[in-house]
């Protein structure tokens, strides 16, 4: 049995079994970070994504449906969710009498980092072939980016040259969502953030929009 292929792309998530089982994990710097996530039965009291800052931690809530938001916890603190959720009393008071619709889901480390893309024919793509943080929320983005490299890597019978390809498409992402990491990280400096984006809302629109363009011609 068994299915015989001409590549293989592995794009089996964070913590990839493939990219490890190839020698291509490479140890992450900086400090790791956490994520946890957990729906709400509860009706969106925006159309955007919200985002509250603590001393610890950021909390993310996304409209999901008419009657759902997801809010999920980055931090470089380990606790427990509704620990989490108590540095964030404008937001846990919306959340008090929502029913939870979903458990407690959680991935972490997030930083994930490989040595290189392609190992003979297998390609790595999406989180798979690196992971910096959710902090900007670009994921699929990515992956769509990376996707279509990969196709024209396959069709082109060229996987050395999708190396430099990922690192093109994946770029913008990897300075900004490391230096935004590494800039929040010291406590003094995330306390000034929110002021910040208050004072100066010119630039903090600038560095949105920066996130907001597409990745690699993905849509």
């Amino acid at each position: 049995g068994g299915e015989r292929a001409r590549y293989l792309v592995a794009a089996d998530g964070l913590h990839s079994p493939l990219r490890r089982s190839l020698g291509l994990d490479r140890p992450a710097r900086g400090r790791a970070r956490y994520g946890q996530r957990r729906h709400y039965a509860l009706a969106p009291w925006t159309d955007r994504v919200e985002v509250h800052w603590s001393r610890d931690a950021e909390a993310y809530v996304t409209p999901v449906g008419d009657d759902l938001v997801g809010v999920a916890v980055l931090s470089t603190t380990r606790r427990s969710y509704d620990d989490h959720l108590a540095a964030f009393p404008e937001l846990l008071a919306r959340l008090v009498d929502a029913r939870p619709a979903s458990d407690v889901r959680g991935a972490g480390p997030l930083r994930q980092s490989a040595r290189r893309r392609t190992a003979g024919r297998v390609l790595l793509v999406g989180d798979a072939a690196g992971y910096v943080d959710a902090l900007t929320g670009e994921g699929v983005a990515l992956a769509l980016g990376q996707a279509g490299a990969a196709v024209r890597a396959v069709v082109a019978d060229d996987v050395a040259g999708y190396e430099g390809e990922w690192r093109r498409v994946t770029r913008r992402y990897r300075w900004l969502t490391a230096g935004l990491v590494t800039a929040t990280t010291p406590k003094a400096l995330r306390g000034a953030i929110v002021p910040a984006a208050r004072a100066l809302p010119p630039v903090f629109s600038l560095a949105v929009n920066a996130l907001a363009r597409p990745v690699g011609g993905a849509v």
